[in-house]
């Protein structure tokens, strides 16, 4: 069974744990996206967009929310709207934002990076963070503009940070004047995973961005929220960067499904990644601590003496499944929408394949 891409045949892909980008829209979606009403959003005449941005809103327990293309312009436009030129956004060294936004808040908003250590479960260190923010009055040195936290993180293997810690890094940022934003492309599986309403994470933050093109399976889009003095400046500057949309009611009618019937089902990706966390960690070559897998993200190391990630990764596609590195012998795996729970077998056979080859 092969595909054809770029004139050449390559092995099709049966399983894809590359992300949880890769789902397809279920039937409902398809349906609600035929039938969606439209307007014009830049006029605000939109009621399909109206109402997906209201029910963002109401379900995160923030004033206002804004749809924006994606979870990198969902950031950008709100570091954008909280910071102001020169200021330090202060934010974990292996971020999303720091890694894999393209540095666009420095570039498009004069923004400096301040990163500080990320620990293995995608905590920042709380000293480290009020000494980071703190005002300082030597003209030397930018000062602090705001906070960024990860709820799951990415790079960490999908981990949730706890209502409580949240809570204490925004304590730390009101004494210090500063708002706190949080990359919560993933936050309603970290809302899954602690079993309380998304609401209860988002309290803690003055703004948050969340994605409904990942685990909720819609095929685009990115919500911010916030205050309504807020999401105004966001939507000022989603007009600068390009992001101001039309009938995209279209797309906002995928993201109601996402939002109304596609959440409580990730229970089913974290158990699938539990599953593939237990196989994996039954094979000796593989390095993984399965207790560590809470949500859909799966983590583990390649042996010292075997196959580096990129020829690992080229080997399993020959077995019709497909994973994504995080370096030379880090290897991830994210579950899904569109995998099922029988398919975990498969990908664990073509893991012991290749090793074993």
């Amino acid at each position: 069974m092969y595909e054809k891409r770029s004139d050449r045949l390559r092995p099709a892909v049966v399983v894809d744990l590359r992300s949880d980008t890769v789902t397809q829209p279920s039937p409902a979606m398809r349906e609600a996206i035929n039938r969606a009403e439209l307007g014009d959003d830049v006029y605000g005449e939109d009621p399909t967009i109206n109402r997906l941005e209201a029910l963002a809103a109401e379900l995160t327990g923030k004033e206002a929310a804004v749809l924006v293309v994606s979870g990198t312009m969902g950031n950008l436009t709100a570091l954008l709207a909280h910071g102001q030129r020169g200021q330090r956004v202060i934010l974990g060294d292996e971020s999303h934002i720091f890694r894999y936004e393209g540095g666009g808040a420095s570039a498009l908003g004069g923004l400096v990076y301040h990163t500080l250590p990320t620990a293995a479960d995608g905590s920042l260190p709380l000293d480290s963070i009020q000494q980071a923010a703190a005002p300082s009055s030597d003209t030397h040195w930018a000062p602090p503009g705001l906070i960024c936290l990860e709820n799951t993180h990415n790079r960490c293997g999908g981990t949730v940070l706890s209502p409580a810690y949240m809570a204490d890094v925004h304590a730390i940022a009101r004494d210090a004047g500063l708002p706190l934003h949080l990359d919560g492309a993933r936050v309603f599986n970290a809302a899954v995973a602690l079993d309380v309403p998304v609401s209860a994470i988002a309290t803690h933050v003055d703004s948050l961005q969340f994605c409904l093109s990942k685990g909720l399976a819609a095929p685009v889009g990115s919500i911010v929220a916030g205050s309504q003095p807020f999401i105004e400046r966001v939507r000022r500057v989603r007009k600068m960067v390009g992001g101001g949309m039309r009938q995209a009611g279209i797309i906002a009618a995928a993201g109601i499904v996402a939002l109304t019937e596609m959440v409580e089902r990730l229970s089913d990706d974290h158990a699938n990644a539990r599953a593939l966390a237990g196989g994996l960690a039954a094979i000796p070559a593989i390095g993984i601590d399965p207790s560590r897998v809470q949500t859909d993200i799966v983590r583990f190391d390649l042996p010292a003496d075997g196959p580096d990630a990129a020829t690992f990764l080229a080997a399993l596609r020959e077995h019709g499944v497909a994973m994504s590195s995080l370096g030379p012998r880090t290897v991830r795996a994210v579950t899904h929408y569109g995998v099922e729970a029988g398919q975990i077998d498969q990908v664990l056979s073509a893991v012991r394949a290749v090793l074993a080859g």
